[in-house]
Formats: C-alpha cells, sequence, structure tokens
C-alpha cells in the first residue's frame, strides 16, 4: 500500500487492549508499532529531534492510575507529543485521570455531575459532609477498578489523604439501592462505539468488571446519556473514552471519563471492540485511509493476542515482577486514617485479614459482607466481617475487601493474602524486621 502509515501505540505494560489496536491497525493494511522501555528512544542533535522507532502517529495507552509517579509517564506522553500528532494527548489525559480535575473542567459544560466537595482540611472537609444527607460517596481523587472508593454515613469522619492521594466527598446518586447499576458508553472520535449496563456484586455497590460487577449490552442507549457522554469526552478533549454515567431521579449524572477504559468487558457485553475504532483513527489521523467496511467487521472480534508483525513485546522472563518479603513494610488506609506498618505474607491465605484495633484506626470498612474463614482444624470456618481497605506495597495500591479479626496475640495486624500477593513474588528468607513469632 503506498499510503501506508506507522502507528506506534505507547504502552509500557503487558495490555490486552494495546495488542488489539496494534492488530487492528496491521489488519487494516497499515503498520503497528509497540512503543515501550525495549526500542523507545528520542535523541536531540543540534537542534533537530529523532525518533526511534519512526512512527507516523501514537495512541496513548500509559496508565497513569497505577503507577507510583504519574507525572514521570505524562512528561515521557508530553515529550513525544510534541514529536508527534498523539491521540489522548497528555493534558487531556491528566485531566480525565485525576476525577475532581474531571469535574472542575466540566463545570461550566451542559454536562451533569453529582456534588462534590474537595478540602485539604480534615475539619473543613468534615464539616461540608453533612450537607450531603445520610450516606455520601468518599473517593480518592486518582483510583482504578473502583478502589479507594467508599460509600459512608454522615458520622463517619475521614481524612483529605487516603495514603498519598488526596480524597474528595461526592454525592451519591441512586435510583435503585438494591441493585446498583451505571452505564460504560464507549466513545471513539465523536461517536458511541459500544455501550453496556454495569451491575454491582452482591453485598457492594460498585460496578466495576475488577471488583465482580455484571455486564449486559445496552441497544436503546437514551438520548440524554449518549449526549452526555459525547459531550464528556468532547470537553475533556479526550479522541477515546470509556464514559461513566448514573441515572438519578433527576436525570443522568456524569461519574468518570476513563482515559484508558479496557475492552474486555465491553466486548463481553456488547460483541463490538474499540480496537478498530481508535486503529482507524490513528491511521487517518497520519494521513492513511481505511476501509470502512473492513473496520466494522473487525469490530466483531477481539483480537488481543501477540501481534505477529510487532518485534517490539519483549520476552515474557524479562518482564519485571515485583519480590516482596515474608514480612514487608506497608502503608494500610481506610477513610480516616493511614497507617505504616508491618504486615506478613501469607500466600496460603486467599483473603487478606486486618486487625480490629488497627481496623479502628485507620477506618476501615464500612462492613460491606461476612465471609467464612478455616483456622486450624476446624473444618467448618467461623464467621468473620469484611471491610474495604487500601494497601501501598512499595509504589502500588490495593483495595481489598479484608477480612476483620482480633489479631492481638500475634505479632502482625495485617496479614496479607492471595489477593494481593498474585502480583508479587514473594521471598520468605526476606524480612523487613526481626524475627516473628506468630503461627497462623
Amino acid at each position: 500500500m503506498d499510503d501506508s502509515v506507522s502507528v506506534g501505540v505507547l504502552s509500557l505494560h503487558n495490555s490486552k487492549e494495546t495488542k488489539a489496536i496494534l492488530n487492528a491497525v496491521e489488519a487494516l493494511g497499515h503498520t503497528g508499532v509497540w512503543l515501550r522501555e525495549d526500542n523507545l528512544c528520542v535523541d536531540i542533535e543540534d537542534g533537530t529531534a529523532t525518533l526511534d522507532p519512526n512512527v507516523d502517529v501514537i495512541a496513548n495507552r500509559l496508565l497513569l492510575s497505577k503507577t507510583e509517579q504519574p507525572a514521570e509517564l505524562l512528561g515521557l506522553a508530553l515529550s513525544l507529543s510534541n514529536l508527534r500528532p498523539m491521540l489522548n494527548r497528555p493534558r487531556n489525559v491528566l485531566t480525565a485521570f485525576h476525577k475532581f480535575a474531571t469535574a472542575t473542567a466540566l463545570v461550566d459544560s451542559d454536562v451533569r455531575l453529582p456534588d462534590a466537595t474537595l478540602a485539604l482540611d480534615a475539619d473543613r472537609l468534615n464539616g461540608e459532609k453533612a450537607k450531603y444527607g445520610d450516606e455520601v460517596v468518599y473517593k480518592t481523587a486518582i483510583g482504578t477498578h473502583g478502589g479507594g472508593t467508599w460509600k459512608i454515613s454522615a458520622d463517619e469522619q475521614v481524612n483529605p489523604r487516603v495514603g498519598e492521594r488526596y480524597a474528595f466527598l461526592q454525592e451519591l446518586v441512586e435510583r435503585d439501592s438494591d441493585h446498583h447499576r451505571d452505564l460504560r458508553v464507549y466513545v471513539v472520535d465523536d461517536e458511541i462505539v459500544g455501550t453496556m449496563r454495569r451491575y454491582a456484586p452482591e453485598n457492594d455497590w460498585r460496578t466495576n468488571v475488577a471488583l465482580g460487577g455484571s455486564v449486559e449490552g445496552v441497544d436503546d442507549l437514551p438520548e440524554a446519556a449518549a449526549e452526555m457522554a459525547l459531550g464528556a469526552a468532547d470537553s475533556v478533549g479526550l479522541e477515546y473514552a470509556g464514559v461513566d454515567l448514573v441515572e438519578g431521579e433527576d436525570g443522568w449524572h456524569l461519574l468518570e471519563v476513563n482515559p484508558t477504559a479496557g475492552f474486555k468487558g465491553l466486548f463481553q457485553a456488547t460483541g463490538v471492540s474499540p480496537a478498530p475504532s481508535i486503529a482507524k483513527l490513528a491511521i487517518e489521523t497520519a494521513g492513511g485511509e481505511v476501509d470502512d467496511e473492513r473496520v466494522a467487521e473487525l469490530a466483531t472480534s477481539l483480537d488481543d493476542s501477540t501481534p505477529a508483525a510487532v518485534a517490539t513485546e519483549p520476552e515474557r522472563q524479562s518482564e519485571e515482577v515485583t519480590t516482596i518479603g515474608y514480612t514487608e513494610d506497608v502503608l494500610v488506609s481506610g477513610t480516616s486514617g493511614t497507617e505504616r506498618i508491618v504486615a506478613k505474607s501469607d500466600t496460603g491465605a486467599s483473603r487478606t485479614s486486618i486487625d480490629t484495633r488497627l481496623a479502628a484506626k485507620i477506618g476501615a470498612g464500612p462492613i460491606k459482607s461476612m465471609t467464612k474463614v478455616r483456622s486450624g482444624s476446624v473444618k467448618s470456618g467461623k464467621a468473620r466481617p469484611v471491610v474495604d481497605i487500601v494497601v501501598g506495597v512499595g509504589g502500588d495500591r490495593h483495595t481489598v475487601a479484608a477480612s476483620l479479626e482480633d489479631r492481638g496475640h500475634m505479632d502482625y495486624p495485617l496479614l496479607l493474602g492471595r489477593d494481593i500477593l498474585q502480583h508479587y513474588r514473594v521471598d520468605v528468607r526476606r524480612r523487613s524486621d526481626g524475627d516473628g513469632s506468630d503461627e497462623e
């Protein structure tokens, strides 16, 4: 093809969405290049910048919310956007991934927002809470997969920060309190490519698929919701985004504009993949041409296999997996406080557990369900309350439903289960403290 262009996808993680976009670019007759650590280089010499690989356009798929230093990734994306056209430009991604910045960017638009309050002083933040009624949403400004989000009562005290991240209050918008639901509308180039309704799992109110929520496709999207989704993506300035909406008694409200929304849940619900539409937009931005019928055909499947023509993906063994010890210094956060403690790693435990005194100190909760936990020779197990906490291990943060128990007779107030340890390699010879003596 004479007008073939090269599309770089900027992604420093092993992303199925990145692979799907690259495969779509190749299937549309153009060249896809994965831009990541093992191949990306920018050289400035005598006032001239050279980008290697020399792509024509860049689709930004950097995951800022899951990194310890998002400013580093924003700076990298900004550097590249000065050299090539970029979809989802850094400034707009910054606005979108910071939930309160999204809200302030939309205050003068036609998009309806839940009322919200950000205050850096704890007394001021708690003083504002009463105006939200009996229940209010408390969430971190930066979060992902429902992490760092709680529904709290009016009498619970909160802090302006959860760990190292600012948090704010937001009006709770619900029509059906028994089965909370919302919409995820996927927008590409000012068009809606697919919509799904998300339902919260049992004993929870958050609808995120990563937390166990269920999904179904939506064919009859209300016009008001469609206009709000398109308006939100346009106002924030994203070429592609997952826009989350919730319906209240007085109409639709915007919850979030996600610049790196996943494809799996949407495809599961609708049978439509956004990848070909993103590939088409990138190709056309670089001056290339595509066959619209072929785009529609490709959208009926989700090809997230490793691209055959892409030689830039490192071999699996070279991917970094952080190693933690048998005991590890961690940050544990609730709605009213954060503590730095020593936690014990237990690969035999499926669920993280927290001591009742520590849970009370940080404001863990509220209690969302009960779980049966086997202990020693008691085969039937005993019921324990389950509460939400945020655990910071190195630069990573994990929101988990931890079992609540009296660990006063044990050396460690927090036990890390497989819900957290699945992301790490555990070296039982390594300790962050002296020898512990408790057995569990």
